[in-house]
């Protein structure tokens, strides 16, 4: 028989009237009132525009149980992209629960002002790598950080120093831990002690920057997963803990459904990161959303016992609201699970209309639109445009070339040449592109890398942009640090050895991976790399790594054999100079190893953003300074690919476009 929401909430009531080991009228110990969240990693507009009716539906079915209640995500509660880099803009720090500029902390503080209590570690969390990671939940000055912990069984931070410290251990009471990593926790509702397990898919490794996480099991098997999560169930079910909900972020609810059959004392899991839309008939949603399958899908654990897989649609679009009993054993009631009651909420005006008590989180609608201002005032200015992904990605720009590092190369070449024409060679650091031009995801429920798709910039119709456009945002965001361009003179030895440094490091994924323009390289990087001591810079170890460079002297930007020959085999053969425009920070004479004129820079530096030296600058664009390589880019987009009718067509390789050409790996 099916109860109405004022049935679910009377017995809610009677159930935090009685003790919690007292029997309801309807034979249940205690009734649950579950709400979950995950994946708010697609579309900026969307999950803005949605996070305001989202917090107030927490609000309204809280109202409803207040003592019976959890809120809890399965993983992925940001993304790298505009609203991410949103959220270190200074004007954040007079934003409640900010206060602290930082990407990603608008995120995380929202997540606090709706009162989440645990979070499974998604992928997305790590794109920024374990250093970021960690600046994103942990407390820093008046940033309180991550309010709830974030949980993986299968992921091992105490091997990467930047994450170790956060590290507590497992079982611990939640509101207890804040800021930290650890494999479960509890949190107690209503007298009843419910542990939470972690669990992330174990392709982590794979499809994001764990830097030196470990991530288990190796082999990516989901029964040898099972056995690491049993291990942690049986921990809290051996401490006297009856009610177990498992936060899943597996990538494709196939695992999850994998995981229920393999498991014993779990009696929930809510999945993450396959973006799957379970949902009832009763369930309105958005125009063009179709259900995948029914809310909850039920299925019978490794005992043979009821379990719930829950799981909702992206970016904030679906409150996933779960009610369900549990008898005096601690095993959930299938029965008890009305399909009237629980499912996934619409966050539209009218379904917040209708819940009593949905009112407004003036915290997260302040945070919402201060990253709107942040956002539109700089997505509103649109100065190019690409039909392709522009792949700045971190792990690619700092080992290969990409269209991205090509692109910003070349636009440093051609604003340089605007001053001096006799410029003929850009050099530019991958570890000084932060971010992609564009976005990529994987196909609802694949896990393979091999099928991530890539998309230009999306569009963000509130500040008028298209897809495909690039805005001043997207500059900003992939050149974070702006750096100011410097012109320098450089013999063929001190190219040759600039070259030796840039590879030196792509085991390491260094940020020193060298992007070039004007010019075309070949390198084996299974021979011995430059080392340098890090004091004093001199060479301990000349590098062996680079085999030809050839510089482009017919102005075309290809490499030909009418082109200069440089390096031969290793050997240096030319003895020319060359103009050289770069990285400012770079020409002083660390890190780049180049003749000391002694000035603290390379020879005959020319600094760009000095007055008067860029009297040429075509003053397309002005929202960087001139001589900075944002305005570089700006500039170039203005003058070659202004709009839809002269579009950037360059793919990367990685999207499916021709194999490197300027930097050639040989080995």
């Amino acid at each position: 028989m099916k109860r109405s929401l004022m049935t679910i909430a009377i017995i809610a009531a009677l159930a935090g009237c009685n003790s919690s080991n007292d029997e309801l009228d309807d034979g249940s110990a205690f009734t649950l009132q579950l709400l979950h969240v995950a994946d708010m990693d697609g579309s900026n507009a969307t999950a803005l525009s949605n996070a305001g009716n989202f917090a107030s539906l927490v609000s309204g079915f809280t109202i409803q149980y207040p003592e019976n209640t959890l809120f809890l995500s399965s993983g992925d509660n940001y993304i790298p992209g505009s609203r991410y880099e949103a959220a270190k803009d200074n004007s954040m720090s007079l934003v409640n629960g900010i206060k602290v500029p930082g990407v990603a902390r608008a995120d995380i503080a929202m997540l606090n002002a709706m009162g989440l209590q645990a979070s499974a570690v998604g992928n997305h969390d790590l794109d920024g790598g374990s250093a970021e990671f960690k600046s994103i939940i942990n407390k820093d000055g008046d940033y309180p950080g991550a309010l709830f912990p974030y949980l993986s069984s299968n992921m091992d931070f105490s091997t990467d120093a930047n994450t170790v410290d956060l590290v507590v251990p497992s079982g611990q009471v939640a509101d207890t831990i804040p800021n930290s990593l650890t494999q479960t926790t509890v949190i107690e509702v209503n007298g009843h002690k419910i542990g939470i397990v972690g669990i992330t898919t174990p392709t982590n490794d794979d499809i994001t920057s764990t830097d030196n996480i470990a991530v288990y099991p190796e082999n990516d098997s989901i029964e040898d997963l099972a056995v690491i999560v049993q291990a942690q169930v049986d921990r809290l079910t051996h401490s006297g803990i009856d009610k177990v909900i498992a936060l899943a972020h597996m990538q494709s609810i196939r695992f999850e459904k994998q995981l229920a059959g393999l498991l014993k004392g779990v009696d929930i899991i809510v999945a993450g990161g396959s973006n799957t839309l379970l949902a009832n008939d009763s369930n309105r949603l958005w125009d063009g959303d179709i259900k995948a399958e029914n809310y909850p899908i039920m299925l019978n654990d490794a005992d043979g016992k009821d379990v719930a897989i829950v799981n909702v649609d992206a970016d904030y679009k679906y409150l996933g609201r779960l009610v369900v009993s549990f008898d005096t054993n601690g095993d959930l009631i299938a029965s008890s699970i009305d399909p009237n009651a629980s499912g996934s909420f619409i966050t539209d005006d009218q379904m917040v209309a209708s819940i009593d008590g949905s009112t407004a989180n003036t915290e997260v609608e302040a945070i919402v639109d201060a990253v709107n201002n942040v956002i539109i005032a700089s997505e509103q200015n649109i100065i190019g445009h690409t039909d392709v992904y522009l792949n700045g990605t971190r792990g690619y720009v700092r080992t290969e070339e990409t269209n991205l590092g090509n692109l910003t190369a070349d636009a440093n070449l051609w604003y340089a040449q605007l001053h001096d024409a006799q410029v003929q060679i850009s050099l530019k650091n991958g570890g000084g592109i932060r971010a992609d031009i564009g976005y990529s995801e994987y196909p609802a429920g694949s896990i393979d890398p091999n099928e991530l798709q890539y998309y230009p910039p999306a569009s963000y119709p509130l500040a008028g942009k298209g897809e495909g456009d690039i805005s001043q945002y997207d500059v900003q965001s992939a050149l974070a640090f702006n750096n100011s361009l410097a012109i320098v003179d450089l013999t063929a030895d001190e190219l040759w050895d600039i070259l030796e440094y840039g590879v030196a490091g792509i085991e390491n994924i260094s940020g020193g991976f060298t992007h070039i323009g004007g010019m075309c390289i070949e390198y084996d990087g299974s021979r011995t790399a430059r080392v340098a001591d890090p004091i004093t810079g001199d060479v301990t170890t000349p590098g062996q790594r680079i085999r030809k460079v050839i510089v482009d002297t017919n102005g075309d930007n290809t490499c030909g054999p009418s082109d200069e020959l440089v390096v031969s085999n290793g050997v240096v053969v030319a003895n020319n100079n060359y103009k050289a425009v770069t990285l400012s920070y770079l020409s002083l004479s660390e890190p780049y190893p180049c003749t000391d004129n002694g000035n603290g820079g390379c020879s005959n530096q020319v600094m760009l953003e000095d007055d008067g030296v860029m009297a040429v600058d075509p003053q397309q664009s002005n929202f960087a300074a001139t001589g900075t390589e944002q305005d570089a880019l700006a500039e170039y987009l203005q003058a070659f690919h202004a709009d839809e009718n002269t579009p950037y067509l360059t793919k990367d390789s990685v999207d499916g476009g021709l194999a490197d050409t300027r930097i050639i790996r040989l080995d």
